[in-house]
């Protein structure tokens, strides 16, 4: 490896293919919400089997589309996950309901005890976070909110191809024969497909897709290419408190290509995913991250856990260090409650999370993409274990010597 070549945490697999599917929209004359983004929604539609698909400018604006469409809304309570992106929680205050978080299993993923127990007279949903692309234990949080009468909401800005018991996450599960009431997916430029900005939401049920589609642009009757298509309609009403959230075709227009390499792109991610873990098999100072036999993970992260305990190191100096040799790193994710803005949820006694927050320490996430090189895998993983052999506690060097 070069000493001059530096390692990105990640970089978006972009070819002439999108740039051409780019440029035909831009030649077409029409830019913003139309064909394409139509296009793209029928087919991720049918790609995760779901009978509804609405394209949108965020994950996020997918996530409130949905809480709002479902009427959650003050004095209500909706139960997420601490180790998340700040955006899942705030979706939840955006339409003016309380955050709970439940604390997170020995997977990462929100623990279906830990949200029984946080469950009340005022809960309304559960928004479970399959972090990284492993999917959450989802029967168990299906069956829980079957038998409370909640809704289900999945954040699943990293699950694009990740599969659960056999079925893609975003559509009815065959074997489990549930689905949750929604999900939105993320297209933002680190994720499995990229539209750069931009988000899916998908749904079982008609009657919430439409009121999500129309509560996505200004709560209006008919989009402006739905009045095109009908060759000069020029009249719309105004029927709800509606958003700006809609996905221009300009970003459907990569996001079409995208879609169909995305299968490609996870076998890849998959496949380096496995020469780490066999790069760190014996490597003490960290443990490999978790995965799941009845799931397919997407591999959108790589994240390692550090034992600290045999590392005279913390996780920022080895960071540093790695950075050092040219490789690049994040962290997946600063836990909800460390956050200034949040500092009340984490104050309140239902909201504690011992388990995310003895966890998050030690979370260090590497580069893991299909733009890589397999040399440039095997490259990340040999600075990994250079670093953690040169940083070992002695008391580790001497035990094994001994």
């Amino acid at each position: 490896m070069n000493e001059r070549s530096f390692i990105p945490y990640n970089l978006p697999a972009i070819g002439q293919e999108e740039i051409d599917e780019v440029t035909c929209v831009l030649r077409s004359g029409w830019v913003t919400t139309g064909p394409k983004a139509a296009q793209f929604e029928d087919e991720f539609r049918n790609y995760v089997g779901a009978k509804h698909a609405l394209a949108v400018n965020s994950c996020t604006a997918g996530l409130h589309l949905a809480l709002a469409a479902l009427g959650i809304g003050p004095g209500d309570e909706v139960i997420t996950t601490p180790l998340t992106f700040c955006s899942t929680v705030s979706t939840i205050l955006h339409v003016g309901a309380t955050p709970v978080l439940a604390d997170v299993g020995d997977d990462g993923n929100i623990d279906p005890d830990s949200i029984a127990r946080r469950i009340t007279d005022r809960t309304r949903a559960i928004v479970p976070v399959h972090l990284g692309g492993l999917p959450c234990r989802m029967a168990q949080i299906w069956k829980l909110a079957s038998e409370r009468g909640l809704f289900v909401v999945e954040d699943a800005a990293h699950g694009a191809g990740s599969h659960y018991q056999g079925s893609p996450l975003g559509g009815f599960n065959k074997v489990c024969r549930a689905r949750s009431d929604a999900a939105a997916f993320s297209f933002y430029a680190t994720k499995n497909m990229t539209t750069g900005e931009g988000g899916m939401v998908t749904s079982e049920d008609e009657e919430l897709a439409e009121r999500m589609r129309r509560l996505c642009l200004h709560g209006i009757s008919t989009d402006a290419w739905g009045r095109y298509a009908e060759r000069g309609n020029w009249y719309y009403e105004v029927l709800d408190r509606g958003f700006k959230y809609n996905m221009s075709d300009i970003q459907a227009a990569m996001g079409v290509v995208q879609l169909r390499r995305l299968e490609s792109f996870i076998e890849t991610r998959r496949r380096y995913a496995g020469m780490y873990n066999a790069a760190f098999a014996d490597v003490d100072e960290t443990e490999l991250p978790p995965n799941s036999d009845s799931c397919r993970h997407s591999w959108h992260l790589y994240a390692i856990r550090l034992n600290l305990d045999r590392l005279n190191i913390d996780r920022a100096e080895l960071i540093r260090q790695l950075r050092h040799r040219g490789v690049g790193t994040s962290v997946h994710f600063i836990p909800v409650p460390l956050h200034p803005f949040f500092a009340s949820l984490a104050q309140l006694p239902g909201n504690q999370c011992p388990r995310a927050m003895e966890l998050y320490p030690r979370l260090i996430s590497l580069p893991l993409y299909p733009a890589m090189t397999e040399e440039q895998v095997r490259y990340v993983g040999d600075a990994v274990k250079e670093v953690a052999r040169a940083n070992r506690k002695t008391r580790v060097m001497a035990a094994r010597a001994g």
